[in-house]
């Protein structure tokens, strides 16, 4: 195979500049994904007819100004594809074609690229695992443990080298939890930067990208955002010329847009405050010691880069946990309550039920979490551009049907896993995952970077110093 495992960027430049057609390179996907998918579970629905797609984008007559043309991508299947269902991980949702494409997905199209297919997520996407009732989806790097969730299909899919991006999103950590898990990068952009999807938690949740390098998740994010700056931030945003005119209908109202120029040997240097907390946790909350390692590890490299590092020795509030805990289950109550509870698993109806009761005694963490946008996140966050932290709080579980498990293991499981991410949900602040070591478990290590609102350009640009330095590795196997 000579194009799976390239890179978004390698493959849409070759695409372009006709040293390989559309379609041999998502037929070679599509290979890669029947070879390799049996054994991980990433996708629900593998989409043959890709194919034809992928010869209807090389025969457009604007083939050689798509930023994406003819790129692989795999959609989270809680995101409607036209012609095909939408299960959200629930054998309880309709089995009916959707009738147009979501926002996101249509964007990914119009910029060439080839929705190959949908991956699997937990039910309604509630929960960090990767199980539902279309199967276990299991982490590249180790198959007996979990990727993470609630993106798992689309984290895996891209860890194992099925896809070069895909597309996800994040409602408390669900891009961030997977990406971290599987070794892979993924961006929550802030609040107003993507479409949401249909359901987005009270505006909890954000559609973002996942993959393997900056450079795939900055021009991913930019044809997402519709925003053609995204797509040159991680160099630091400086600008490189000259640029070649792109398609203008990809970028909604810019005027003009350009091609991404090929990655320098290293990025822009540019000099920000970066603050790292190795255990930002409330006390009780226990955080893996090599992720606390990482963290400075990560501290460090971006000090030797020239930024400013300090480190921020203050734990995150008390009562952000519960609120966060709270709106979690509120949420879960919202997105099952149309539901038969005779079609949904027992997961589901636990966590509905206690959200239900919560919201009763109106301690559905609104409070909480209208105090922590108000004034908590800034005040906490201090004065820096962005902060470090662990992604997660301990390796990923095993891979396991958690799905046929009550109210206590599953909310336990989660807590204890993926405690990081929720906080900056709760305040619509962008955060990233960067893959930065390897635990003595053999299981990728990641670190967050969270900004405050607009920061996404702050984001990637310390994402390429830290990849820079710390080049990706893939899972045995895969590559």
């Amino acid at each position: 195979m000579l194009w799976a495992g390239r890179t978004a960027t390698e493959i849409a430049t070759a695409v372009r500049h006709g040293d390989v057609s559309a379609t041999t390179v998502v037929e070679e996907h599509l290979h890669v994904i029947s070879e390799r998918d049996p054994e991980v579970g990433a996708f629900r629905r593998v989409r043959e007819q890709a194919v034809e797609e992928a010869q209807a984008v090389q025969k457009r007559p604007d083939l050689a100004e798509l930023p994406l043309a003819g790129v692989p991508v795999a959609v989270k299947d809680n995101l409607e594809v036209a012609g095909e269902a939408t299960r959200g991980g629930s054998a309880g949702t309709a089995d009916v074609p959707a009738p147009a494409d979501h926002a996101t997905v249509a964007r990914l199209r119009a910029a060439g690229a080839v929705v190959v297919g949908l991956t699997n997520l937990p039910e309604l996407g509630l929960v960090a695992f990767g199980d539902s009732a279309y199967g276990i989806v299991r982490n590249p790097w180790d198959r007996t443990r979990t990727p993470g969730g609630s993106s798992s299909g689309s984290a895996a899919a891209v860890a194992a080298g099925m896809v070069p991006i895909a597309l996800g999103n994040d409602g408390m950590g669900s891009l961030r939890i997977p990406a971290a898990a599987c070794g892979v990068l993924a961006v929550k952009p802030g609040a107003d930067v993507v479409p949401p999807p249909a359901d987005d938690w009270n505006r909890l949740t954000e559609n973002g990208p996942l993959a393997t390098t900056v450079s795939d998740l900055a021009l991913t994010l930019s044809v997402l955002a519709a925003d053609p700056s995204l797509a040159e931030a991680w160099r630091g945003g400086r600008r490189v010329d000259p640029r070649p005119p792109m398609l203008r209908s990809v970028w909604a109202d810019d005027d003009e847009v350009w091609e991404p120029q090929p990655p320098p040997d290293s990025p822009e240097p540019f000099d920000l405050r970066v603050a790292y907390a190795p255990q930002p946790l409330p006390i009780g909350l226990p955080m893996d010691k090599e992720f606390q390692a990482a963290v400075r590890a990560a501290a460090e490299t971006l000090r030797v880069a020239g930024h400013t590092v300090v480190e921020h020795g203050h734990r995150l509030p008390a009562w952000l946990g519960p609120a966060t805990i709270a709106t979690w289950l509120s949420q879960a109550a919202m997105s099952a309550a149309e539901m038969d509870r005779r079609t949904v698993e027992r997961r589901t109806r636990a966590l509905a039920r206690a959200g239900r009761a919560l919201t009763r005694m109106k301690l559905d963490g609104v409070r909480g979490r209208e105090r922590w946008s108000a004034y908590g996140a800034d005040q906490w966050f201090g004065d820096a551009d962005v902060l470090i932290t662990p992604s997660l709080g301990t390796v990923p579980p095993r891979a396991d049907r958690w799905g046929e498990r009550g109210f206590l293991r599953n909310v336990l499981a989660n807590v204890r896993f993926a405690p990081a991410t929720g906080a900056w949900n709760m305040c619509g602040w962008p955060a990233i995952t960067v893959p930065i070591a390897t635990h003595t478990s053999g299981l990728p290590i990641g670190v967050q970077l969270i900004a405050p609102p607009g920061g996404e350009p702050h984001l990637l640009g310390l994402a390429a110093q830290l990849q820079s330095a710390h080049p990706p590795v893939r899972p045995r196997g895969y590559h």
